[in-house]
């Protein structure tokens, strides 16, 4: 069985930074595709930032410059860095491991950018 994890989230004041990290555990055999997710209240799911199998990343145009996603394989755990933090970046944030042929989510962790 395979589980994701996610951690880090919390509250930040707006120009803050948090980092969130994600963790895959279970059975796994190889991890091709990373991604962070995020929801904000009545609106739909959006990719944040994800993280290809040859190291490639892609970013939501609102968070180039400001969020970075790494990985580290041997812990088969990803973060997202996320630095100059606004309060439209308030939202439960989601990660998925694809273990072809599927997707494994997480449960979510909260990240709420006030003053």
């Amino acid at each position: 069985q395979v589980q994701v994890v996610e951690s880090g989230g919390g509250l930040v004041q707006p120009g803050g930074s948090l980092r969130l990290s994600c963790a895959v555990s279970g059975s796994i055999f190889s991890i091709s595709t990373w991604g962070w997710y995020r929801q904000i209240p009545g609106k739909q799911r959006e990719l944040v930032a994800e993280i290809l199998n040859d190291s490639r990343t892609n970013y939501l145009d609102s968070v180039k410059g400001r969020f970075t996603m790494s990985r580290d394989n041997a812990k088969n755990t990803v973060y997202l860095q996320m630095d100059s933090l606004k309060s439209e970046d308030t939202a439960v944030y989601y990660c998925y491991a694809r273990l072809p042929p599927i997707n494994y989510w997480g449960k979510g962790t909260l990240v709420t950018v006030s003053s």
